[in-house]
């Protein structure tokens, strides 16, 4: 349980300065209501749905049930039922996403990979029915063919540490939110060839000093051939995929039941911060980058 108990007061130290001070930004109608105090507490409940991302289940409801409330009943003497947890979930939407942003991103180091992901929210066979996410996901299309749902923007560096993420709709272009997500970044950031765009690559080198590095087209014209140690860092770029791999297959951020927008992005932003506790990543590694040419 040193996982857990580590997890939770890196959770509470942060609810206990942000909360507060969130408190002070929320807006009122100046009416009286009554406030009774939940028996778990916010910092709790982010603990246990971050908590689930690092289990080996892949439903919430039999996490929950199966293993919270027969197990951890020691480290939470406050359980509540699996319905009642489910109405705490929503309100651990503002604070998970100020604890990702403050907490969980990386250092930039000069050298950094990029990369897109589909999400789907529903099967193709159910597009025309599906309501939940109506008027937010739309159709994509990735090299494994069609999808319903967003993509998830991701940046990050040599150690394999989230550096900058963005949602967006299935439909959107992977090289319109580029500026957005490297804007507080230096050095190189290499893409594959989705990325391509001669406008992209002067916005980014003339606005944030950015080396914007893509495979060439083989029908490419007029191009400086490129250095040796860009080739070679542009055949790591595999290092990105593996992350995403990680982020779906272990964090769980993708799946197709969703209910709620709340939900999904509950969901998505604690498989988020359950990959950036993993001890290991993938990486690169110091020698790796050593052997390389200045």
């Amino acid at each position: 349980m040193d996982s857990l108990l580590e997890l939770f007061v890196h959770v509470d130290d942060f609810c206990q300065v942000f909360l507060p001070k969130l408190e002070q930004h929320l807006l009122t109608s100046g009416a009286i209501k009554r406030r009774r105090t939940r028996s778990l507490s916010l910092s709790e409940v982010m603990t246990i749905l971050i908590h689930f991302h690092q289990s080996h289940y892949r439903n919430f409801k039999a996490y929950y049930c199966k293993h919270v409330l027969l197990h951890l009943h020691s480290e939470f003497p406050n359980l509540v039922s699996y319905t009642r947890f489910v109405d705490f979930i929503p309100s651990a939407l503002i604070p998970l996403c100020a604890y990702f942003q403050q907490t969980c991103l990386g250092d930039c180091t000069g050298v950094s990979f990029i990369d897109s992901t589909s999400l789907d929210v529903c099967l193709n066979q159910r597009i025309t029915s599906h309501k939940v996410f109506a008027g937010l996901a739309a159709r994509g299309k990735t090299s494994t063919g069609w999808f319903f749902g967003f993509k998830l923007h991701l940046v990050i560096n040599d150690r394999g540490e989230l550096l900058n993420v963005l949602l967006t709709p299935g439909n959107v272009d992977d090289r319109k939110p580029v500026p957005k997500l490297v804007r507080k970044l230096f050095g190189k950031v290499f893409g594959d060839k989705g990325y391509i765009s001669q406008t992209l690559y002067e916005l980014l080198r003339q606005t944030f000093g950015i080396q914007f590095i893509t495979k060439l087209r083989s029908n490419a014209k007029n191009r400086l051939p490129m250095p040796f140690m860009d080739r070679i860092l542009l055949r790591k770029r595999a290092i990105v995929e593996s992350v995403i791999d990680q982020l779906k297959n272990i964090s769980q951020i993708e799946h197709s039941r969703h209910r709620s927008v709340t939900g999904f992005l509950v969901n998505l932003l604690c498989g988020l911060i359950a990959y950036t506790r993993q001890p290991k990543k993938p990486s690169l590694g110091r020698e790796t980058l050593a052997r390389l040419p200045a």
